[in-house]
C-alpha cells in the first residue's frame, strides 16, 4: 500500500490525501481518504474498519520504510494481530511496484473522467476543454466551473474509480478482481440496458465451478507474467558477488547532502565495509560519520564492488590531497599563512564577510577556521 498526498482539500472532513491499498492476488484495490497528518495509530485505524472488518487479516503487508510504520507502538500492534510488515528498500521503488502502477492507473482514470465526461463554463461564459494534467486541476475545475455543491472533488470520485478499477480486466490475470475475489462482477448501471443477467449472477449449478475456473486462470496468468518478467530482468542482470567485510562504492544518485554543485560531484561515494546481506538484493553498510544520518540498507543496483589499486600501477597519477578540517573558532593563535575562501552569513540581523584562512602555528603546523578581517589579512586582500 501506499499514499497520494498533496491534494486540495475536499470531503466534510477536509482530507488531502488518500491511501492505496491492493491484493497481489486479485489485483483488487480499496482507496480510503485519509489526511497527510494522520498518525500511524489513525491509519492502523483506517485499516481496520475498511480492509481487515471486510476482508480479514493479512499475512503480509509490503510498505514504504514510512516513520508511521516503523515505529515501535505500530510494530507491535501488527505483530500482535499477526501481520508482517515488510518495509521496502530505500530508494528502490520497483519492490512496491503494485500500489505505485496503481496509482498511475488512477490519476490517468481522474483526468479522462474530468476532461472527456463535461465540459464546464465559467463566470465569463467561456467553454473550457483543454486536458487536465495533475490532480489539482481536477478538483480546480470542479469547484471553479459551475458545479452546485463543494464537495464534488477527488474523494467523491474515488468510489466511481474504484467500481470501475475492480470490474475491469486486468492484464496479469485476464480477469477482473471482483470475479476473483468473489465469483461475480457487480451489477453497474450500464447493465440495466441489457436484460440479460445470466453472465452477471450465475445460476447456483454454476457458481461453484465457474469461480474454480477463474481462480484456476487467474493463479496460471499471474505465474506467466512473473515468469515473463524474470526472464526479461535476467537477460541483462548478473547477479552481484558480494559477502560480508567487502567494500563497496554507494551511488550519490539519491545523495543531497554533499558538498559543491551536483554537476561537480562524484558519482559514487565509499568505500564502506559490507555489514550484512539483507537476501540477495539488498546489503548494509557501514557508513561513515558523515553520512550517518542515512539508511545504511542500499539495493545492490545502488552499489558496485571497490578495487583498490597500488600507486605503482599509475605512476604519473597524482595523488588526491586530504583537505585540512575547518575549525569554527573567531581566534587562532599564529601567522596568516594563506586565505582560501570567503563567505557572507547573518550574524545578528547584519551582514558580515568572514575568510576560511590558513594559520600557521609555532609548532610548523597548519590549521583552517573562519575569521573576519584582522589586521594581518590586509596584505592577502
Amino acid at each position: 500500500m501506499d499514499w497520494v498526498t498533496g491534494l486540495v482539500l475536499g470531503g466534510k472532513e477536509n482530507f488531502n490525501s488518500f491511501l492505496v491499498i491492493v491484493d497481489r492476488y486479485s489485483k483488487s484495490v480499496r482507496f480510503l481518504p485519509c489526511h497527510k497528518e494522520d498518525t500511524a495509530i489513525d491509519t492502523s485505524l483506517l485499516f481496520w474498519n475498511n480492509i481487515i472488518s471486510t476482508c480479514g487479516v493479512p499475512k503480509i503487508i509490503i510498505i514504504d520504510r514510512d516513520p508511521k510504520f516503523t515505529s515501535e507502538i505500530c510494530t507491535n500492534l501488527y505483530d500482535m494481530l499477526g501481520i508482517k510488515l515488510a518495509f521496502s528498500t530505500t530508494y528502490h521503488p520497483q519492490e512496491d511496484g503494485l500500489p505505485e502502477r496503481m496509482i498511475q492507473t488512477t490519476e490517468e482514470i481522474l483526468r479522462r473522467f474530468s476532461a472527456y465526461g463535461m465540459e464546464y463554463k465559467d463566470h465569463e461564459g467561456y467553454t473550457h476543454e483543454r486536458m487536465i494534467q495533475t490532480m489539482e486541476d481536477i478538483l480546480r475545475r470542479f469547484c471553479e466551473y459551475g458545479m452546485e455543491y463543494k464537495d464534488h472533488d477527488c474523494v467523491t470520485l474515488l468510489p466511481e474509480v474504484q467500481l470501475a478499477s475492480i470490474t475491469s480486466q486486468h492484464s496479469t490475470t485476464g480477469k477482473s478482481p471482483s470475479l476473483i475475489e468473489k465469483g461475480w462482477n457487480p451489477l453497474l448501471p450500464v447493465d440495466h440496458l441489457n436484460r440479460n443477467l445470466l453472465t452477471i449472477h450465475p445460476t447456483v449449478k454454476d457458481f461453484h465451478d465457474m469461480s474454480k475456473r477463474a481462480r484456476e486462470t487467474s493463479s496460471k496468468c499471474i505465474a506467466e507474467a512473473e515468469e515473463y518478467n524474470k526472464q526479461r530482468y535476467d537477460k541483462t542482470h548478473i547477479e552481484p558477488d558480494f559477502k560480508e567485510g567487502y567494500q563497496v562504492l554507494v551511488t550519490t544518485l539519491n545523495f543531497n547532502n554533499l558538498k559543491g554543485p551536483n554537476k561537480m560531484r562524484g558519482s559514487f561515494v565509499g568505500p564502506f565495509n559490507i555489514i550484512k546481506l539483507i537476501g540477495k538484493n539488498a546489503v548494509e553498510a557501514r557508513l561513515t560519520e558523515e553520512f550517518f544520518r542515512k539508511h545504511p540498507v542500499f539495493p545492490v543496483s545502488m552499489v558496485k564492488p571497490y578495487f583498490q589499486t597500488g600507486g605503482d600501477n599509475f605512476p604519473s597519477r597524482k595523488k588526491a590531497t586530504t583537505p585540512q578540517d575547518v575549525v569554527e573558532v573567531e581566534d587562532s593563535p599564529g601567522l596568516v599563512n594563506k586565505i582560501i575562501k570567503a563567505r557572507k552569513i547573518k550574524l545578528n540581523g547584519r551582514d558580515q564577510s568572514q575568510y576560511l584562512v590558513r594559520f600557521k602555528t609555532r609548532q610548523q603546523t597548519k590549521t583552517n577556521s573562519w575569521q573576519r578581517m584582522p589586521y594581518q589579512m590586509e596584505t592577502f586582500i
